[in-house]
């Protein structure tokens, strides 16, 4: 029987959207091609989520794969990026109702350490019962140790957890300590649907 909803936060709780910052501060594709590939899928992003740098620390290593020229945009990018961190439509009302009925309400996150700067857009830390952060305990999933990390800080029972992340790995590591698994795309309804909630 389920009695705990572990959520991911990017694309499940909120949109994490790297164009919103790209398109605020380039004003071409060709440069953007260049920041998101070397910012968004360069080593920092998940050093970040390892909490091995900062984000603040980001820029510097970046900037030396990066033109010259482009550099004041990338620090405006650095900056900002996480302003795409909105609710996405139905989360807030999902997190409500899943708690009236009585289920305890979890985040579990890749995330850097500006996580806890922009997550109170969406609902205040002590509104869930329990938050952990990939970068706080230099874990990552889909490793299975953050699982394992996360059930046991929390004292709970894998059976009883179903875990709703955006991304197929992260849900199958999951399944593999025990838990429920759901791969969110985008709709609420469908988890309540095949899960009964």
């Amino acid at each position: 029987m389920i009695k705990n909803i572990i959520l991911d936060m990017g694309n499940v709780l909120m949109d994490f959207d790297p164009e919103v910052s790209l398109r605020r501060f380039l004003d071409n594709d060709a440069d953007r091609d260049i920041i998101r590939n070397e910012l968004f899928h360069g080593p920092e992003w998940l050093m970040g989520d390892e909490g091995i740098l900062k984000n603040a620390e980001r820029y510097e290593p970046v900037s030396k794969r990066v033109p010259q020229r482009l550099h004041p945009q990338l620090k405006n990018i650095v900056e900002h990026w996480n302003d795409c961190m909105q609710p996405i439509a139905g989360a807030t009302e999902f997190c409500d109702c899943m708690k009236e009925k009585g289920y305890q309400i979890y985040v579990l996150s890749n995330a850097d350490d500006t996580f806890f700067d922009y997550f109170p857009r969406f609902k205040e830390i002590s509104w869930f019962d329990g938050v952990t952060v990939s970068s706080t305990i230099r874990i990552v999933k889909p490793n299975l140790d953050i699982y394992e990390y996360f059930l046991e800080h929390y004292h709970l029972t894998a059976d009883e957890c179903l875990f709703i992340d955006d991304r197929l790995e992260n849900v199958v590591a999951a399944e593999c300590v025990g838990m429920h698994g759901f791969v969110f795309k985008g709709n609420y309804d469908d988890i309540i649907q095949k899960h009964c909630l």
